[in-house]
């Protein structure tokens, strides 16, 4: 059969190509079982990509993420390259990604599985049934502002500044997704700035308001400052359902939200850019956790993160909702078992291994698909 869904995986750093191994395991299992095939190429980027072409990503390796149907990322990042000059180090690579691929629009699910609800820091009251998307602006901001850099002063003094900044435009079509997301949930979109001290705020504030009463009045939309709204993730998290919010805030904002469903190696994200005449999409998925470089190499890591990340591509990018699900269904069922790599363990049982939670995953596909 021909290939009909090219994708281009990136593993990355530290535990970075352990997971994305798993990941592979599951597409080799959709082409045989699913009628669907994955053109896979491997690439380098970020840390190991320095250490063998010099660069955190070569103009190679951006040209076949623009030419992919989507990109599949693992970790990138360490304490290796660390010293790094700015411009090499293995973060640049991410957002050079991020940027050429104009990949504005990034979605942080932050859900609660069942047999979960106790990892939590949270009471199992706060989170139970928890379902939160945050959508983070992922191109502008106080990430890529000009001016930006680090400067002496008359006085020898060294002065660092960036600069935050939002255009309407900018602003508008990662609202947009926002409403479109609420739309196809619970109705409801809370916009997240600080307009009450930044000028920046005070338009996105506007923005998003303009075009919910122009576009989405059936959209129950909501205003917040970000440092009231992480309060609330820790409070009353429930409350939320759809946050959509800057590039700085949306940083923080989802690792706080992460962490209510217990543990980053549990959380998946999808960036997406504007769909072009034929609806398609340039795409970027990547579980939030980072590149963990203690535990490289060990077979401790939680693959469950990329693997619904690569869920998370089946809905987002390929309109398979059916196999998405099928995934995500496979990890709750897992879960419930008491099927657990070392992060999430349950007390008194041994944790499996990254290779055992990959393929355990594969059977239990196996058994959801003969059910269907």
């Amino acid at each position: 059969m021909t290939a009909n869904k090219k994708l281009l995986v990136l593993p990355g750093d530290g535990i970075g190509p352990e997971v994305m191994d798993e990941v592979e395991r599951v597409v080799e299992w959709l082409d045989a079982k699913r009628r669907v095939t994955f053109s896979v190429e491997r690439a380098l980027v970020g840390g190991s990509a320095y250490d063998a072409e010099g660069t955190p990503l070569t103009d190679a390796t951006m040209a076949k993420a623009q030419g992919a149907d989507a990109v599949l990322l693992g970790a990138v990042g360490g304490p290796k390259w660390e010293k790094l000059p700015f411009e090499h180090r293995p973060e640049r690579g991410l957002l050079r990604l991020r940027k050429e691929m104009a990949l504005f629009a990034n979605l942080r699910p932050a859900q609660v599985f069942e047999p979960l609800v106790d990892a939590s820091s949270l009471k199992p009251d706060l989170v139970r049934g928890l379902d939160i998307m945050i959508l983070r602006e992922l191109t502008g901001g106080v990430y890529f502002g000009e001016p930006r850099g680090i400067e002496t002063l008359p006085n020898g003094e060294k002065r660092g500044f960036n600069t935050q900044s939002y255009t309407t435009s900018e602003i508008e079509r990662v609202a947009r997704v926002g409403f479109e997301l609420a739309r196809k949930r619970s109705n409801k979109l809370c916009s997240v700035e600080k307009a009450n001290v930044m000028e920046s705020g005070v338009l996105w504030r506007e923005v998003v308001q303009a075009l919910g009463d122009k576009d989405y009045p059936d959209v129950e939309l909501s205003h917040m400052y970000a440092d009231n709204c992480a309060m609330q993730l820790v409070r009353a998290p429930k409350q939320f359902d759809v946050i959509v919010t800057d590039n700085l805030f949306g940083d923080i904002l989802s690792d706080c939200a992460a962490m209510l469903t217990g543990s980053l190696g549990m959380l998946p994200s999808a960036s997406l850019g504007a769909a072009d005449e034929s609806g398609r999409r340039k795409a970027l998925y990547e579980p939030v956790h980072g590149s963990a470089p203690d535990i490289a190499g060990k077979g401790l890591a939680n693959p469950l993160a990329t693997l619904m990340s690569f869920a998370m591509m089946l809905r987002y990018s390929f309109d398979m909702d059916e196999d998405a699900a099928l995934i995500e269904d496979a990890v709750e069922k897992l879960l419930a078992k008491g099927v657990r790599t070392a992060d999430i363990r349950l007390e008194g049982r041994a944790p499996v291994s990254t290779q055992e939670m990959g393929k355990a995953l594969i059977a239990e596909l196996e058994t959801l698909a003969t059910e269907q």
